[in-house]
Order: C-alpha cells, then structure tokens, then sequence
C-alpha cells in the first residue's frame, strides 16, 4: 500500500485516468475522503480513461450519475445521503453486478452492500488545502494486481 502525492487538480486527473485505464466491467472503485478531497475530480479522470466525452460531476443531489457514451459504462454513486436501507432502494447491487465500472463515493455508508472485492481510494489532502495523498487500498487479487500496475506505471517514470 503506497501513498500518492498530487499536487493538483491536473495531476489529480491524470491519476484517475491510470487508474480508468486498467478498469474492466464489474470493477468496482470506492472513493473516501472529506468533502473536497478530489474524489469526483479523481472520477472525471476515470471517466476520461474510459472514453466519457459528458461533463463528470458529483451526484450528490442525484444519488447516480450514469455515463454510456464511453468505452463501457460509468456509474458514478454518491453514498452520502444514503443509508443502508436506501442503498437497496436503489438497486445498487445492480450496478455492481453490471458490464460497467462503478464508482462509489461514501462508501461507509453503505457498507453492507459492498461486493467482497474493490479498490478503495482514499484521499486527504494537508492542512492548506494545497496538495492531496492518494492511497489505494486493493480488496481481493484482481484489484492487487491493478495497484501493481498502478505503481509500475508511476513509479517507471
């Protein structure tokens, strides 16, 4: 497990597209961290790795953000408002079960209906408001192997 400093937005981005690009369906990402730590930004750079031309978002208000004009399908979760009752309100298990990546903002939200196997991503960022620290969290051998990838990628440089 290594942490990741990213001192920007493009950086932050950027980021999010290594990580989109070694993304199959069914994958499954958990974004946690306070509110402005870069989990949407880090999305809109999945999102680009997948081929996603529409403007990313948060989908606080909305609770699901759906992309289809990609590669393969995006859904983008905002957990915050949620609780464990709404989670299956929604069908979520449905989007974790689909042909396409799903993003999970919150997810301790909801946490009951995680799958056994995701990337957790965590970002903080420091005390200014400057810079932000990634840190993946790989949950089962899949996801193992694309934080490997991750780092030969950055770390090959």
């Amino acid at each position: 497990m290594e942490t990741y400093q990213l001192n920007d937005e493009a950086e932050t981005i950027k980021f999010g597209k290594i990580i989109g690009e070694l993304l199959e369906a069914n994958d499954v990402v958990l974004l946690d961290g306070d509110l402005g730590a870069g989990k949407t930004t880090l999305t809109k750079g999945i999102a680009q790795a997948l081929g996603i031309r529409r403007y990313v978002k948060s989908p606080t208000y909305t609770i699901v953000h759906e992309y289809h004009d990609g590669n393969m399908p995006l859904f983008h979760i905002d957990a915050y408002r949620l609780e464990e009752d709404g989670a299956g309100d929604i069908g979520i298990d449905e989007y974790f079960e689909s042909d396409g990546v799903t993003v999970v903002e919150w997810s301790q939200y909801i946490k009951s209906y995680l799958p056994d196997q995701f990337l957790r991503v965590i970002l903080d960022r420091n005390h200014d408001n400057t810079k932000r620290f990634l840190t993946l969290e790989p949950n089962g051998e899949h996801y193992q192997k694309i934080e490997e990838a991750i780092e030969e990628n950055i770390n090959g440089r």
